[in-house]
């Protein structure tokens, strides 16, 4: 059973409770204590002072006074329940209902030449009360005189359970400003942790590229590990890119050679589809690992430079490449993969235009977290039954134009390992419109 909650906030604020439940108790308890003493060493002293009272009446044969005991008493009113006795050689007088007292430690000798000093006592009346008394040993011609003065402990106990009640509403007012102050200091304490949870998540997304090191002494060695593996992914993810793009370069042009050579040899043809299709699917497989979708793009400049490049490539055809894209679009595309994906795009639509080329971008609002980006041309367009197989590596519906037929099955690949889509339609202007899907940020 696990004792400790998973939150550190939630550790934290239950040991801080713990702690600040067993402080309280602790000085609860002990101002119980200091108040008690207090208390009792009142008590003792006005038992002092009626011991003293009945010290006066007995003179130093020993003998007791009455009527001056009697005056003095008067002038001393404690209250029900105080009792007191004298008890000398041969006579005994005090109040009638004396309590019994505990046999307590033995009176402390006096000191050479010195008096007699009190000591306390404790013990129970018939009643049940218990009492505190204070007694006290004289010497006379006669033998020694004991005197005795005793009060009911409720004379203790009284004040002290008048003090608890604010006592511990102190105490519960403190322990909710310690509270408070323990929340306020752990969301103090925990923000760093919280920004650089944050950021952390910032750099997942592609929106940073690394943590501010910047911190409290305790986490900035925390950081500056995070901003060294966070470049050392990113020194092995554009390794394994580069890797896999150089392989995929490398193969391309002589294999979709090949296939040119051998489409009129139906058997050659076969196999060499099927080393096509191998070499793709283990490329395929490179490149979905090395995809950096911790990335964010904005679509608008990748998308203006690509069609200035583009016209300039297609300059002859005196071509008018339109571009509609809001600014605030960002894709979770890495820069290269984006420009070889819409560059192709492009390139296929200005290859095959009469005139015109349009490229809009909006935020899907079918698809909260996706982009929607669609170009359309003028050309001569794509029978429908022919957009499934015009994304097939090396399929080329028009024989006369230059290229090996790879660009819509490479822009086809791409947003397929970003998790994005392309899909082919009509356009307004009669030629292709092909509308593609990719995550945003």
């Amino acid at each position: 059973m696990r004792l400790l909650p998973r939150s550190l906030h939630a550790r934290m604020l239950a040991l801080s409770a713990v702690a600040t439940v067993v402080a309280l108790v602790l000085a609860g308890w002990a101002l119980t204590g200091v108040l008690e003493r207090f208390v009792m060493q009142g008590l003792d002293r006005r038992l002092d002072a009626e011991v003293a009272l009945l010290a006066s009446a007995v003179d130093a044969d020993g003998r007791i006074d009455r009527t001056r005991l009697e005056q003095r008493l008067g002038a001393f009113d404690n209250g029900p329940g105080w009792r007191w006795r004298i008890a000398a050689p041969g006579q005994t007088v005090g109040s009638a209902d004396f309590p019994v007292l505990d046999d307590g430690p033995p009176a402390p000798p006096p000191p050479p030449g010195g008096a007699n000093r009190l000591h306390p006592l404790d013990g129970g009346s018939e009643d049940g009360v218990r009492v505190h008394a204070r007694q006290l040993t004289i010497a006379t011609r006669r033998g020694p005189v004991v005197l005795t003065a005793a009060a009911p402990r409720d004379v203790v106990r009284q004040p002290i359970r008048e003090a608890i009640a604010p006592l511990l509403g102190a105490l519960a007012v403190l322990a909710a400003l310690l509270g408070l102050a323990t929340l306020l200091q752990l969301r103090l304490g925990l923000r760093p942790l919280r920004l650089m949870r944050d950021q952390v998540a910032a750099i997942r997304s592609g929106a940073r590229s690394r943590i501010d090191e910047d911190q409290p002494t305790e986490l900035q060695p925390l950081a500056m590990e995070l901003n060294a593996l966070a470049r050392d992914n990113a020194a092995a993810l554009a390794a394994a890119r580069q890797s896999a793009a150089n392989l995929a370069h490398a193969l391309k042009t002589p294999v979709a050679t090949l296939a040119l050579d051998v489409r009129d040899e139906p058997a050659r043809a076969a196999q060499v589809a099927r080393i096509d299709a191998t070499i793709r699917h283990h490329l395929a497989r490179a490149r979905v690992e090395a995809v950096n979708r911790r990335t964010s793009t904005p679509l608008a400049p990748a998308v203006a430079d690509l069609a200035v490049a583009v016209g300039r490539i297609h300059g002859t055809k005196g071509l008018s490449i339109e571009t509609d894209v809001a600014g605030d679009i960002a894709v979770q595309v890495d820069p290269r993969d984006l420009d070889e994906l819409i560059g192709n795009l492009l390139d296929n639509a200005a290859r095959h235009a009469q005139r015109r080329v349009i490229v809009t971008a909006r935020r899907d609002t079918a698809e909260v977290r996706q982009v929607r980006l669609e170009i359309a041309d003028d050309g001569p367009g794509i029978p429908p039954d022919e957009w499934s197989r015009v994304t097939l590596p090396g399929t080329r519906l028009d024989e006369r134009s230059d290229g090996h037929g790879f660009g819509l099955s490479i822009a086809a690949e791409l947003a397929g390992l970003y998790g994005g889509s392309l899909n082919f339609d009509v356009s307004p202007m009669g030629g292709l419109l092909v509308r593609m899907r990719l995550p945003s940020t």
